[in-house]
């Protein structure tokens, strides 16, 4: 049952209360300056009619006005008692008040504020939310505005205001000037395009303005751009082309865009010459292939559009003859165009660098069929390439232009080019050379061999102040007489036209310069052989050998010897061996066998043999390793030519000491062979003994099975057991080199590198040598399967002192003593045992045994 109780109090006669509130009545009148108190109060009256807990909020703030925590909760709780009704409800006029009383207190709070603003938003009530807003502007200190702007520029942009907003965005950016871009955006949301262009060039032009949006100084100026030249009948106050040319020269690195901006530009406003003139200047004025390619596709595209534009409205309007002209005009004007595409992006390049010679070229190349424009090219090239920083060889540039005019009949002029190229103070020698060539070239084509000769002797006589060839603080002009160019062709002009004597004055003036080649010197010396001077020749050879060291002198030394011992053979011997003695002296090996094998020739057919067998044991040991193995079978020939096949043991023995195994292998089968054609069966057995320490059974089966075919053809019982007991002791050695065993099983694996643990992935707890054990046998097994099937002979052993009678019965018979070599030979031979010979016992005497012997 609820009790009602009225208090008598003569201030509230209308307050009512539960009989549940009576505690909480009597802590607020004992201490009814407490907040706490309150809020307990109130929270225990969240659930009462709406009426009576405004009423409980009202008594606590007459008590307590500037309670933040109480004014607070109590408008929210009035905003939440209205939110589902419409706003023109009384009730929202209400809320409204309660919100103004608040702020005579609670003027500096901006959460108030908020609060209250977002309210007035919700009921639509522009002018007066706008008002607030102002007030709280006014009523808050300047670091609190922050918090409210948002909300308040938000406000601005839900109403189609603009006029209003623009006025809020610059009081706005009066306090955060770095918000520029977001009210740029708004003006070109609202299509005020041309205070969004003064406010973006402001910006564009303080370098200390930062985006919020993250964007680069050259992407607001390319906004800019944007903005200006697609907009020219919005954007009045502001210099377009005063600004894009700004542009133009601050990012030189995007030129292209910023020339089509502005062509773009003055296209929009109606200017199509203005934009065909910014065309025309922008192609030749940009630096990279990138912007003109820009450029050139917006310029083409833009006489197309004309040309098509033209064509519409002539088949609208009919066809007149002005218009057909016009048409005509623009048409020629579009092909013009494409036309002078090549050139247009040839000038580009040489705007890049001036000094490129090719790029010239292809320039005069673009002009053809137009002799003034190539004279004209040509000019302007010669007049800009700088010798020192040209990109390519620049005498090319001369000679071409004096081919061009020797090519359309003017000598003169061509000479007179010429003639001022070997003036110019070139950067590399070989230059001038070239060009002094050339005039040669261009009288000898005239057939006036005189001139040419003159020229030549001019260009090389030696200058007042001489230098060396390469020093640069000299011009090329003191330093030409040293260009072996220049000379060679001297040289074959004297050898056609000149005498011997100033042939012979030239190559010797090459030489004393010491700029000769051996080609030159060889040329030198094949001069003086076809005129029948030899000595002359040899002397040559000799002052070329002076000059050059190996490995350059070697064509030299080969030629001069091969020569000489053509001219003589055998008649200066001693001076023949004295010049191969002086060419093998300091030879490198790579070039020492050529020059053993001609010495070896010589010694054959004109000296002794046993001189030719010591050139040959010489060059055994003077060639590189890889040609020791064909020296040696060179060798062995020779002497057994010479001398007799016995002759050659020592050799074979030499070589397979000297040789890599693979080739001591092959040494020591044909040294075999040769001994058991010579009926040395036991020498021939010596050196299979020999050879099969360095011979694996795994992979030199050819070997063994040779060894085998030479027992079987010559060997008996004995020697059968000693080769198969060396073949085991062999592949023992073998099976414990671990190295080794490694290296072919990774090989075999295809594995390049790698460890014993590689062998067998994924079992890395097994130990390695018993994998290395595995890995033995199963290559051991693979070995016995590659090897070719045995033959099924049989071999029959004899007893040497039988007769023919007793060796033809036998051959009849089956042998007793037969071995069967099957295919486990090499586990069973040595399971085998002699046969058993029976003993007979015969008994002794007795004095044999004296006083030893038992009773």
């Amino acid at each position: 049952m609820v009790v009602m109780a009225r208090l008598s109090r003569s201030e509230r006669p209308d307050l009512v209360f539960e009989e549940e509130d009576l505690p909480y009545e009597e802590e607020i009148m004992r201490n009814q300056f407490s907040v706490k108190c309150w809020l307990r109060y109130i929270e225990f009256k969240q659930g009462a009619p709406k009426p009576r807990l405004n009423q409980l909020y009202e008594r606590a703030l007459k008590l307590l006005p500037c309670s933040y925590k109480l004014w607070y909760r109590y408008l929210k709780a009035r905003r939440a008692q209205v939110k589902h009704r419409c706003v023109t409800d009384p009730a929202y006029e209400d809320v409204n008040n309660c919100h103004e009383r608040a702020f005579v207190f609670m003027h500096k709070m901006p959460r108030l504020w908020l609060d209250y603003c977002q309210f007035l938003m919700d009921q639509g009530r522009v002018t007066h939310t706008r008002r607030t807003f102002d007030r709280a502007l006014r009523a808050l200190p300047i670091t609190q505005h922050s918090r409210i702007w948002p909300l308040y520029l938000r406000f601005l942009r839900s109403h189609p205001l603009p006029e209003t907003a623009v006025r809020g965005y610059r009081r706005f950016l009066k306090l955060s000037p770095e918000s520029a871009e977001e009210y740029i955006e708004y003006l070109k949301s609202s299509d005020r395009l041309d205070e969004a262009a003064q406010r973006l060039a402001t910006v564009v032009n303080d370098e200390r303005f930062v985006s919020k949006a993250g964007k680069s100084n050259y992407q607001l100026w390319h906004e800019l751009c944007d903005l200006i030249s697609q907009n020219p009948d919005k954007v009045q106050s502001l210099n377009v082309d005063a600004i894009i040319r700004g542009g133009l020269t601050r990012f030189t690195d995007q030129l292209g865009k910023l020339w089509c901006s502005l062509a773009d530009y003055y296209i929009r406003s109606g200017h199509f010459e203005k934009a065909r003139d910014v065309y025309e200047e922008a192609i030749r004025t940009v630096m990279t292939v990138r912007d003109f390619t820009q450029v050139f596709d917006s310029y083409a595209q833009f006489e197309e559009s004309m040309i098509a534009a033209k064509m519409e409205t002539a088949s609208e309007l009919g066809r007149e003859e002005d218009d057909d002209v016009d048409l005509e005009l623009r048409l020629a004007r579009f092909e013009q165009l494409i036309g002078r595409r090549p050139l247009l992006l040839n000038s580009v390049l040489l705007r890049q660098n001036p000094h490129h010679v090719h790029e010239w070229h292809k320039r005069v190349a673009l002009h053809q069929g137009r002799p003034r424009e190539i004279i004209n090219t040509y000019t302007e090239a010669v007049q800009t390439v700088d010798p020192f920083k040209a990109t390519g060889k620049p005498h090319t540039l001369w000679v071409a232009f004096a081919k061009f005019y020797e090519d359309n009949g003017q000598l003169d002029d061509a000479r007179i080019i010429l003639e001022k190229a070997t003036k110019v103070s070139f950067k590399q020698v070989d230059d001038l050379a070239s060009v002094w060539c050339e005039c040669g070239e261009l009288e000898l084509r005239r057939e006036n061999y005189d001139e040419a000769l003159r020229l030549l002797r001019k260009a090389t006589a030696l200058p007042a102040r001489r230098a060396e060839y390469f020093d640069g603080s000299e011009p090329v002009q003191n330093r030409v007489y040293k260009s072996l160019k220049v000379w060679s062709m001297l040289a074959d002009l004297e050898e056609s036209l000149g005498t011997f004597q100033s042939t012979k004055a030239v190559y010797d003036r090459i030489l004393d310069l010491r700029i000769a080649t051996p080609q030159i010197v060889i040329n030198y010396a094949m001069f003086l052989e076809e005129h029948k001077y030899f000595e002359e020749s040899f002397k040559a050879y000799e002052r070329g050998i002076s000059l050059f060291k190996w490995p350059n002198v070697s064509d030299i030394w080969s030629t001069y010897l091969t020569k000489f011992i053509a001219r003589y053979g055998g008649r200066k011997l001693e001076r023949a061996r004295d010049l191969f003695e002086q060419a093998l002296d300091g030879c490198p090996p790579k070039y020492a066998k050529t020059l053993y094998l001609l010495y070896a020739q010589l010694e054959e057919e004109w000296g002794l043999a046993r001189h030719a067998m010591a050139v040959y044991e010489r060059a055994t040991r003077a060639v590189e390793p890889a040609q020791q193995y064909d020296m040696f079978n060179i060798y062995i020939k020779r002497a057994a030519e010479i001398y007799g096949v016995t002759h050659t043991r020592g050799i074979y023995q030499k070589a397979i000491e000297v040789l890599s195994d693979e080739h001591a292998r092959e040494m020591c089968l044909r040294f075999a062979d040769m001994e058991c054609r010579l009926g040395e069966i036991d020498r021939a057995r010596a050196i299979y003994s020999f050879c099969s320490q360095i011979c694996d059974p795994r992979t030199t089966g050819a070997f063994w099975q040779t060894w085998k075919d030479f027992e079987v053809r010559h060997g008996n019982e004995d020697t059968i057991r000693e080769m198969l007991r060396i073949r085991r002791s062999v592949q023992a050695t073998y099976n414990t080199q671990v190295n080794f065993m490694a290296s072919q099983m990774l090989k075999v694996s295809g594995s390049a590198t790698g460890t014993v643990s590689d062998l067998a992935p994924g079992q890395s707890g097994m130990d390695d040598m018993k994998l290395l054990e595995q890995r033995a046998e199963q290559l051991a097994a693979e070995a016995e399967r590659d090897q070719p099937p045995r033959a099924q002979s049989k071999i029959l052993f004899v007893r040497s002192d039988a007769s023919r009678e007793e060796l033809a019965e036998l051959a009849q018979q089956a042998n007793p003593e037969e071995i069967e070599l099957g295919e486990d030979e090499d586990e069973d031979e040595m399971d085998l045992e002699p046969n058993e010979v029976r003993l007979e016992q015969q008994s002794v005497p007795a004095a044999v045994f004296g006083s030893l012997k038992e009773d």
